[in-house]
C-alpha cells in the first residue's frame, strides 16, 4: 500500500502533466515559478504549441 505522501506526488504529477497539454505555460508556472524557464516555455508556445508543450511535459516530469 502507498503511503499518503507517494500517492499526493503522483497525483500532483499526473495533474501537472495534464496542464501541461492544454495550458502549457501555466503548468511551467506551478512547478518552477516564473522564471527563465517560464519565458522560455510562454515563447515556444506563443511561436507554435507543439514545442510548448513537449517543453512543459519536460520541466514538469
Amino acid at each position: 500500500m502507498a503511503t499518503p505522501t507517494t500517492s499526493t506526488g503522483a497525483s500532483n504529477k499526473l495533474l501537472l502533466a495534464i496542464i501541461a497539454i492544454f495550458l502549457p505555460p501555466l503548468a511551467v508556472a506551478l512547478k518552477e515559478g516564473l522564471t527563465g524557464t517560464f519565458w522560455l516555455n510562454l515563447v515556444l508556445t506563443l511561436i507554435f504549441f507543439i514545442p510548448g508543450i513537449i517543453h512543459a511535459l519536460l520541466v514538469v516530469l
